[in-house]
């Protein structure tokens, strides 16, 4: 350059002047190109910075996601299983198979029946007992069969007493060309423990009912739960699932056949077990009644006896 200015006849110095003012001006142009340099590096760095962080979220962030994709699948088999809504014992009775409905329909009628004997049979031997003890008194204060039969004209027709009296009277006159009088009291004897033996079998009517019912119905509703476990198993077998929620309801069904044979069971052993207490002192109290007028008899049969024999033998009357 110096030469070339030189050549063109420019001073030398001015040409010092010239060069000096370009290279301040690279080096002042160096100077900023350092500092832009410099400056773009730390200013672009948060930005780079920032994409490792939103990468480290991104994959923190990405096992969420499926976590919250898989938790609707556990929950669809749920929605599988048919689950009747109504679980109470008259719904489970709806959705019962037909067996089992029949067997709870049976139990249930024969349940019917023994409280109908209860009610029915029940009051009819309190009655009875409490006629029975009435007619005792009475005859207990008599002395003989014609005092007897005056008392007994005072019943009502169901009386048992008027009865035996009336067997009682019908052997003596059956008997009375008899001398045998040990005879004639063992006629009379036969004839009463025979009424009173019908009269207890009448009294017992109904309660080979509530044996049977009471014997029976356990292994009836037992019938009907093992037929509802059965169709309970099938349909295991069929939805090819082992999951409990499928065959409960069924279960609980086949169950409530059991509850209800003892719910018929239970209540007829205990009734008959009374009725059988009853009906024993119902007899008893009718064997009272008998024994009262087999001494009546015999009273009067010996009472005739010695009489005969005083009218046969004065000196026997005399004596």
């Amino acid at each position: 350059m110096a030469r070339m200015m030189m050549k063109l006849g420019m001073p030398t110095s001015a040409v010092a002047v010239k060069n000096t003012t370009q290279r301040r001006g690279r080096l002042a142009l160096a100077s900023l190109c350092l500092l832009a340099g410099l400056s773009g590096p730390a200013l672009a760095a948060p930005a780079t910075n920032t994409a490792p962080a939103a990468q480290s979220a991104q994959v923190t962030a990405a096992p969420a996601a499926p976590v919250m994709a898989a938790d609707p699948q556990p929950s669809a088999p749920a929605a599988q299983p048919v689950i009747p809504q109504d679980l109470s014992v008259l719904g489970m009775y709806h959705h019962a198979d037909a067996v089992v409905k029949t067997v709870m329909i049976g139990l249930l009628l024969a349940s019917v029946v023994t409280w109908a004997i209860l009610f029915a049979k029940g009051s009819e031997l309190l009655a009875a007992k409490r006629r029975l003890r009435r007619e005792l008194r009475a005859l207990a204060s008599v002395t003989s069969l014609d005092e007897a039969a005056a008392v007994v004209e005072g019943f009502d027709d169901k009386s048992l007493s008027a009865r035996l009296l009336a067997d009682a009277q019908n052997e003596l006159e059956l008997s009375a060309q008899s001398a045998d009088i040990a005879g004639i009291k063992d006629r009379t004897s036969f004839r009463l423990e025979r009424r009173v033996a019908a009269a207890g079998r009448h009294m017992g009517r109904g309660n080979g009912f509530l044996a049977t019912i009471g014997a029976i119905s356990p292994f009836v509703g037992l019938f009907g739960t093992v037929w509802g476990i059965m169709n309970s198993f099938i349909g295991i077998a069929e939805t090819q699932t082992t999951n409990l929620a499928v065959v409960a309801p069924g279960i609980a069904e086949a169950l409530l056949a059991t509850a209800v044979g003892l719910v018929a069971a239970i209540p007829a052993v205990v009734i008959y077990n009374i009725f059988a207490r009853l009906i024993a002192a119902y007899r008893h109290l009718l064997g009272d009644v008998a024994a009262q007028l087999l001494l009546l008899q015999g009273r009067d049969l010996d009472l005739a006896a010695n009489a005969g024999s005083k009218r046969a033998n004065p000196q026997l009357r005399v004596g």
